[in-house]
Protein backbone atom coordinates (compact mmCIF):
# COMPACT_ATOMS: atom_id res chain seq x y z
CA UNK A 1 0.00 0.00 0.00
CA UNK A 2 1.17 3.30 -1.07
CA UNK A 3 1.45 6.56 1.72
CA UNK A 4 -1.12 8.63 -0.56
CA UNK A 5 -3.28 5.56 -0.13
CA UNK A 6 -2.78 5.59 3.60
CA UNK A 7 -3.10 9.28 4.17
CA UNK A 8 -5.78 9.47 1.50
CA UNK A 9 -8.12 7.84 3.66
CA UNK A 10 -8.37 10.48 6.28
CA UNK A 11 -9.03 12.99 3.39
CA UNK A 12 -5.57 14.64 3.92
CA UNK A 13 -5.35 17.78 1.65
CA UNK A 14 -2.34 17.11 -0.11
CA UNK A 15 -0.13 14.93 -1.74
CA UNK A 16 2.99 12.98 -0.19
CA UNK A 17 5.97 12.48 -2.48
CA UNK A 18 8.45 10.01 -1.95
CA UNK A 19 12.57 11.27 -1.92
CA UNK A 20 14.33 8.13 -1.68
CA UNK A 21 13.94 7.13 2.41
CA UNK A 22 11.82 10.60 2.94
CA UNK A 23 8.44 11.18 2.43
CA UNK A 24 7.46 15.44 0.99
CA UNK A 25 4.10 16.60 1.92
CA UNK A 26 3.13 18.85 -0.68
CA UNK A 27 -0.30 21.13 0.41
CA UNK A 28 -1.14 25.14 1.04
CA UNK A 29 -1.09 25.70 4.76
CA UNK A 30 -4.53 26.98 5.18
CA UNK A 31 -5.68 23.02 3.62
CA UNK A 32 -3.74 22.00 6.09
CA UNK A 33 -5.37 23.90 8.85
CA UNK A 34 -8.98 23.32 7.76
CA UNK A 35 -8.10 20.19 7.66
CA UNK A 36 -6.75 19.62 11.06
CA UNK A 37 -9.61 22.24 12.74
CA UNK A 38 -13.00 20.25 11.40
CA UNK A 39 -11.20 17.16 12.67
CA UNK A 40 -10.81 18.27 16.22
CA UNK A 41 -13.91 19.97 16.80
CA UNK A 42 -14.39 20.10 21.38
CA UNK A 43 -18.10 20.29 21.59
CA UNK A 44 -19.63 22.32 24.67
CA UNK A 45 -22.39 20.93 25.62
CA UNK A 46 -25.38 23.38 26.51
CA UNK A 47 -28.08 20.42 27.24
CA UNK A 48 -31.45 22.04 28.72
CA UNK A 49 -33.81 19.70 27.74
CA UNK A 50 -34.90 16.71 26.56
CA UNK A 51 -32.25 17.33 23.35
CA UNK A 52 -29.89 16.60 25.91
CA UNK A 53 -30.13 13.39 26.39
CA UNK A 54 -30.50 12.32 22.25
CA UNK A 55 -26.83 14.85 22.18
CA UNK A 56 -25.16 12.18 25.29
CA UNK A 57 -26.85 8.92 22.74
CA UNK A 58 -24.39 10.23 20.06
CA UNK A 59 -21.75 10.40 22.02
CA UNK A 60 -22.45 6.93 23.98
CA UNK A 61 -21.26 3.65 22.30
CA UNK A 62 -23.55 2.74 19.50
CA UNK A 63 -23.19 5.90 17.74
CA UNK A 64 -19.80 7.53 18.94
CA UNK A 65 -19.17 10.79 17.58
CA UNK A 66 -15.56 10.22 18.69
CA UNK A 67 -14.84 8.53 15.70
CA UNK A 68 -15.53 11.83 13.89
CA UNK A 69 -13.30 14.29 15.53
CA UNK A 70 -15.36 15.24 18.34
CA UNK A 71 -13.82 13.66 20.94
CA UNK A 72 -12.93 16.03 23.59
CA UNK A 73 -16.10 17.15 24.85
CA UNK A 74 -15.64 20.04 27.40
CA UNK A 75 -17.26 21.46 30.73
CA UNK A 76 -15.69 24.92 30.15
CA UNK A 77 -16.08 27.27 27.19
CA UNK A 78 -12.31 28.66 27.11
CA UNK A 79 -11.52 25.22 26.02
CA UNK A 80 -13.98 24.44 23.63
CA UNK A 81 -14.92 25.40 19.65
CA UNK A 82 -18.09 24.64 19.01
CA UNK A 83 -21.48 24.80 21.19
CA UNK A 84 -23.91 22.25 20.65
CA UNK A 85 -27.33 23.72 22.10
CA UNK A 86 -29.53 21.32 22.89
CA UNK A 87 -32.91 22.73 24.39
CA UNK A 88 -35.62 25.21 25.25
CA UNK A 89 -33.70 28.66 25.81
CA UNK A 90 -35.42 30.95 28.04
CA UNK A 91 -35.16 34.43 28.96
CA UNK A 92 -33.11 34.08 31.70
CA UNK A 93 -30.67 31.66 30.26
CA UNK A 94 -30.43 34.06 27.52
CA UNK A 95 -27.34 36.14 29.12
CA UNK A 96 -25.89 32.95 30.20
CA UNK A 97 -25.60 31.34 26.92
CA UNK A 98 -24.15 34.59 24.95
CA UNK A 99 -21.26 34.62 27.53
CA UNK A 100 -20.83 31.09 27.33
CA UNK A 101 -20.22 32.08 23.51
CA UNK A 102 -18.23 34.68 24.08
CA UNK A 103 -15.32 33.00 26.50
CA UNK A 104 -15.14 30.79 23.52
CA UNK A 105 -11.79 31.06 21.32
CA UNK A 106 -11.89 31.65 17.89
CA UNK A 107 -13.01 30.22 15.54
CA UNK A 108 -16.26 29.05 17.45
CA UNK A 109 -18.96 27.49 15.53
CA UNK A 110 -22.66 26.66 17.00
CA UNK A 111 -25.23 23.91 16.40
CA UNK A 112 -28.61 24.21 16.84
CA UNK A 113 -30.10 20.84 17.94
CA UNK A 114 -33.78 20.10 18.11
CA UNK A 115 -37.33 22.44 17.32
CA UNK A 116 -36.68 24.15 20.97
CA UNK A 117 -33.23 25.12 20.28
CA UNK A 118 -34.28 26.33 16.46
CA UNK A 119 -37.37 28.60 16.90
CA UNK A 120 -38.45 27.69 20.56
CA UNK A 121 -40.50 24.73 19.82
CA UNK A 122 -44.03 24.17 20.98
CA UNK A 123 -43.38 26.30 24.19
CA UNK A 124 -42.76 29.12 22.26
CA UNK A 125 -46.81 29.89 21.71
CA UNK A 126 -47.39 28.86 25.28
CA UNK A 127 -45.50 31.32 27.52
CA UNK A 128 -43.62 34.44 27.09
CA UNK A 129 -40.40 32.83 28.43
CA UNK A 130 -38.83 31.11 25.77
CA UNK A 131 -36.46 32.78 23.23
CA UNK A 132 -37.98 31.93 19.35
CA UNK A 133 -34.67 30.08 18.47
CA UNK A 134 -30.75 30.32 19.69
CA UNK A 135 -30.28 32.66 16.63
CA UNK A 136 -31.69 35.38 18.35
CA UNK A 137 -28.91 35.07 20.90
CA UNK A 138 -26.07 33.74 18.88
CA UNK A 139 -25.26 33.12 15.33
CA UNK A 140 -25.91 29.46 14.43
CA UNK A 141 -23.70 27.59 12.09
CA UNK A 142 -26.11 24.70 11.54
CA UNK A 143 -29.73 23.56 12.34
CA UNK A 144 -30.44 20.02 12.86
CA UNK A 145 -33.94 19.75 13.15
CA UNK A 146 -36.42 17.06 14.92
CA UNK A 147 -38.23 16.88 18.23
CA UNK A 148 -35.86 15.50 19.43
CA UNK A 149 -33.36 14.65 16.59
CA UNK A 150 -32.33 11.45 16.00
CA UNK A 151 -28.38 10.76 17.09
CA UNK A 152 -27.96 10.11 13.39
CA UNK A 153 -29.50 13.64 12.43
CA UNK A 154 -26.96 15.11 15.09
CA UNK A 155 -23.63 13.14 13.92
CA UNK A 156 -25.03 14.54 9.89
CA UNK A 157 -24.97 17.91 11.08
CA UNK A 158 -21.17 17.84 12.49
CA UNK A 159 -20.66 15.54 9.62
CA UNK A 160 -22.00 18.72 7.48
CA UNK A 161 -20.02 21.25 9.77
CA UNK A 162 -16.92 19.55 8.87
CA UNK A 163 -17.29 19.19 5.73
CA UNK A 164 -17.98 23.48 5.67
CA UNK A 165 -14.50 23.88 7.56
CA UNK A 166 -12.59 21.49 5.73
CA UNK A 167 -13.62 23.76 2.30
CA UNK A 168 -12.35 27.40 3.66
CA UNK A 169 -16.21 28.73 4.09
CA UNK A 170 -15.99 31.81 5.94
CA UNK A 171 -18.30 32.08 8.67
CA UNK A 172 -21.13 33.65 6.54
CA UNK A 173 -20.48 31.20 3.97
CA UNK A 174 -21.45 28.54 7.03
CA UNK A 175 -24.41 30.36 8.24
CA UNK A 176 -25.70 31.00 4.84
CA UNK A 177 -25.94 27.48 4.32
CA UNK A 178 -26.84 26.20 8.06
CA UNK A 179 -29.82 23.95 7.47
CA UNK A 180 -29.13 20.02 7.45
CA UNK A 181 -31.53 17.97 6.04
CA UNK A 182 -32.97 15.08 8.31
Amino acid sequence: MDVNDKIGALDFPGEIHSAGSTNLIVSTLDDVINWARSNSLWPLSFATSCCGIEFMHTAAAKYDFSRFGFEVARASPRQADMIIIAGTIVNKMAPVLKRLYDQMADPKYVVAMGACAISGGPFFYNTYSVVKGADHVIPVDVYVPGCPPRPEALLHGLISLQGKIKAGLSRDQIRQSAFVSQ
